[in-house]
């Protein structure tokens, strides 16, 4: 998920009732949520490390419980330098101070940022390094404003409620919204159990419609944000993909499934040379390790937009490949799929079907 769900997340699980045992639980518990995420810091060194590293070691279950220890200490740095600024007024806080709780807080956050990770397409590896394997629910967009929504509704309406008790004077309550926020972390797993429902529904719909006109092999369902009842489906057969739509709200009327065999089937490109070269480059190598779905294409000499051809003699020749996952192309709000490149892919210069001249990845340039 993106950063403002962890977040929030984090927010809900201190406030849940974790910061009546401990003083700082709310502020370890959004630290701890969101701490995983730190690995982007690899986009310094390019965009290929860090579609290497992202969700890669701290996203694991082994990493929990040192993300966790991480955050406590920088807690207790917190809470040492504003003793040492206010003395012992510091120590003044509306719940004890308890590092047992505090580490415990730490770790539940620190576990939901994988749960909330793996209930995307995208996907994590909980078990690296012993399995390398990644594992994707699938069944909840990246961005859910449902979620967002009750978040929102969990953390501000407390404070709403503060506001008037203050304006008639009523006596101030500590910890409120406790109930608010178990309110939105049960919305929340309620939501999953929903679209979890609806995602098993569209595999069984397509496992009961004559979709391809071959063979199909697999199947993967990706979701859309919002609407529970709508999902992307995309079948491999052994000459080509297919995507459609899934309405699942219509489950056994003739326009449940859409799909289009003339506009909606992608072939399975030829491997040339150059497409054997550029799957052994550094971009190949960790997107094709990623990208359950991955599609390879030779495009021949078609320049990519912020990334420089190669300049050759005449007796020299270059050519792009590209790298795209299907489980990203698709339009998430409009009805058909857009227009322009899918996000998420990557593109090297090969020079004479052999030659790594520049990788690109999601329009920057590895340097």
């Amino acid at each position: 998920m993106e950063p403002v769900t962890h977040f929030l997340t984090g927010a809900c699980i201190g406030r849940a009732g974790l910061n009546r045992k401990t003083a700082y639980a709310t502020l370890a518990a959004v630290l701890a949520a969101e701490a995983a995420d730190l690995d982007i810091l690899w986009g310094l060194a390019g965009p290929v490390e860090e579609l290497k590293y992202h969700r890669g070691i701290t996203h694991t279950l082994i990493a929990v419980p040192v993300v966790a220890g991480v955050v406590v200490g920088a807690v207790w740095l917190l809470h040492r330098f504003n003793k040492a600024r206010r003395g012992e007024d510091a120590s003044r806080t509306p719940a004890p101070l308890r590092w047992g709780w505090l580490y415990l807080t730490a770790l539940i956050a620190a576990l939901s940022h994988l749960l909330l990770d793996w209930t995307n397409n995208y996907g994590l590896r909980p078990f690296f390094p012993f399995n390398p394997r990644w594992y994707a629910g699938s069944f909840v967009f990246i961005a859910e404003p449902v979620l967002w929504a009750l978040f929102f509704l969990a953390l501000v309406t407390p404070w709403l409620l503060g506001l008037a008790d203050r304006e008639i004077g009523a006596r101030r309550k500590p910890f409120r919204g406790q109930s608010w926020a178990i309110f939105a972390l049960t919305g929340m797993v309620v939501l999953w159990c929903w679209r979890w429902g609806e995602h098993a529904q569209a595999v069984a719909m397509l496992q009961n419609t004559q979709v391809a006109s071959e063979p199909v092999e697999r199947v993967a369902i990706e979701p859309y944000p919002v609407n529970p009842y709508r999902w992307h489906a995309i079948l491999e057969t052994k000459d080509f993909y297919q995507t459609a739509e899934v309405n699942t709200w219509n489950a056994g009327s003739p326009d449940a499934i859409v799909t289009d065999p003339q506009r909606d089937v992608i072939y399975k490109p030829a491997d040339t040379p150059a497409v054997e070269a550029a799957k052994r480059t550094p971009l190949g190598r960790v997107y094709l390790d990623w990208g359950t779905w991955a599609v390879v294409r030779d495009l021949g000499p078609e320049p990519v937009p912020g990334m420089d051809p190669p300049v050759l003699p005449p007796n020299r020749h270059w050519t792009t490949v590209e790298f795209s996952d299907l489980r990203f192309r698709y339009s998430f709000l409009a009805t058909r799929s857009g227009t322009g490149r899918t996000p998420l892919s990557g593109w090297v210069y090969i020079i004479d079907g052999q030659e790594n001249a520049g990788e690109a990845l999601d329009g920057r340039v590895q340097r």
